[in-house]
């Protein structure tokens, strides 16, 4: 078998050296495969396997280390070794270096950082513009799974982070939700589904169900790059609280086209961005700050297979934040077109999730978001006390996978409506959020009503028309001031203990 040099296990008491490592490892185990794919894709036949396998962290502690109970992340569950493979360490540099960091800080060391047993497959080392699969034959590519580990189902499913995991008697504990290989998946899919690379995907997140939503932060987003830093608030419109758009260096759209900020340089990689010639499923935009704590935000398009689909590869990318922004269907007579919804609750009736996040588990409101998306919507508004009442309303927000449920028979859905007391419905908000329970991402909706079936007020093409133009923008800042606020607050304020299971992984 051919496999790169054999870089030995050590250990650290440095984050930095740790890290470096680590990177060593896989950056040794990348060339090989890189190298002996050419030569492959060339007509060479390799004689034998090649394979490359991802590096390891591992720390190993004999006693219950009493930590600051504060915390949300940064420490083991009890005495025991744990363990995780790593991957992409350029990419997730900052992440691995603070993860590190926490460990030794709460446990004292060392780590151990070494070479694992699970294989890096083929198709996750090329480089980001490789296509060396359309330069071979049906039956060259056929004869890959005889030299190279190919992707391996079984070493990537999400059995740690819904609590189902049983390590063997031998078995190291878990130290992280995911494994390298179920990264690199993910990393995969999201260039796929969202035509941008996982490099420019910011820690807050939006998602949204209406491309009128993406249309709006398109504008903001190129209005916002023609202004130096300095020429004042967002778009002059907006009030003194967007004072942070200074930090907005660069604006990302699908087929990785980078506009830089007006006295920003262009930079080497912005050369490969070009505009897709259709766009991906579910298009994401990005407002980049050079700490990567600026804003993206996906058009999810319809439904919770989406809103699942999405958020299950977004998660490995460990984002301090995402929010739901969408329309709803009003369920109070008492409401009125243009409202707000702010969920402290969720009906699931998507059934997305029901396998992974059976329907017992609660979903909790997290206090930090809710009190973010309140304050915003003040904000925004310059409303307050009884006046924000009666455009905001707190309650729950059901979720259901039937487009058309109007027209199942009456009074079925209405009457489990009534009884759960929901006060809006939509298709994707329950997804998102219970995604973000289930992978510890602090989450939030906040609805806008754009209808109310219950009582005759239906979606009709100009009442629509209008509504949009009056609403997205105003819901739009609110959500952007909504992650403002949530970018000043310290992360183990915003990195909720609620979102801890019994014997939780030491990565956040």
């Amino acid at each position: 078998m051919s496999t790169p040099t054999l870089i030995v296990t050590q250990s650290f008491t440095d984050a930095d050296a740790a890290l470096a490592h680590a990177r060593t490892i896989y950056d040794s185990g990348i060339a090989h495969l890189r190298q002996s794919l050419q030569e492959f894709v060339a007509g060479k036949d390799p004689g034998q396997r090649v394979r490359a396998c991802y590096p390891f962290v591992r720390v190993r502690t004999d006693r219950s280390t009493r930590t600051d109970s504060r915390l949300s992340y940064g420490f083991v569950a009890g005495p025991g070794t744990y363990e995780t493979t790593l991957t992409r360490p350029d990419l997730f540099a900052s992440y691995y270096r603070e993860q590190f960091a926490l460990l030794l800080q709460n446990h004292g060391g060392p780590l151990e950082v070494g070479m694992s047993k699970q294989p890096i497959p083929i198709h996750f080392s090329f480089a980001q513009h490789d296509h060396v699969e359309g330069n071979m034959t049906a039956e060259r590519r056929a004869l890959m799974r005889d030299v190279f580990d190919l992707p391996d189902l079984a070493a990537m499913d999400d059995g740690i982070a819904n609590g189902t995991y049983e390590p063997g008697p031998r078995d190291p504990l878990p130290l992280a939700l995911f494994t390298a290989p179920r990264v690199d998946y993910s990393l995969q899919r999201l260039r796929h589904y969202t035509g941008t690379a996982p490099e420019h995907f910011q820690n807050f997140v939006l998602f949204t169900n209406y491309q009128f939503y993406i249309d709006e932060f398109v504008r903001l987003g190129h209005e916002m790059m023609a202004k130096a830093p300095g020429e004042g608030g967002l778009l002059g419109d907006w009030p003194k609280h967007a004072a942070d758009s200074d930090g907005y260096v660069a604006f990302v759209e699908p087929g990785n086209v980078v506009t830089r900020r007006t006295g920003q340089p262009a930079q080497p990689e912005d050369a490969f961005g070009a505009p897709p010639p259709r766009l991906p499923q579910m298009p994401a935009y990005h407002l980049v700050r050079p700490d990567n704590s600026g804003i993206t935000m996906v058009n999810i398009g319809v439904g919770p297979a989406n809103a699942k689909n999405i958020s299950d590869h977004i998660a490995v990318l460990r984002p301090h934040a995402w929010l739901m922004l969408g329309h709803c269907a009003g369920l109070r007579n008492t409401q009125e077109l243009g409202d707000y919804v702010l969920a402290h609750g969720y009906v699931r009736e998507d059934h997305v999730l029901d396998e992974e996040l059976p329907l017992w588990v609660p979903i909790p409101a997290l206090a930090e978001i809710q009190l973010a998306l309140e304050k915003a919507v003040a904000n925004v508004t310059q409303l307050e006390g009884f006046e924000l009442k009666k455009i905001l309303r707190t309650g729950t927000v059901a979720s259901t996978d039937n487009r058309n449920w109007e027209l199942l028979p009456h009074p079925g859905p209405e009457r489990r409506f009534s009884q759960s007391r929901a006060v809006a419905l939509d298709m994707e908000s329950a997804t998102i959020a219970a995604n973000g329970f289930r992978f510890r991402v602090p989450y939030g909706t906040l609805l806008c009503v754009s209808d109310k079936p219950l009582h005759g007020e239906i979606k009709l093409p100009g009442m629509a028309n209008a509504f949009y133009r009056e609403r997205v923008d105003q819901h739009l800042r609110i959500g952007m001031r909504a992650i403002e606020i949530l970018r000043r607050q310290r992360l183990d304020q915003l990195h909720s203990r609620k979102l801890r299971s019994f014997a939780e992984v030491a990565f956040q």
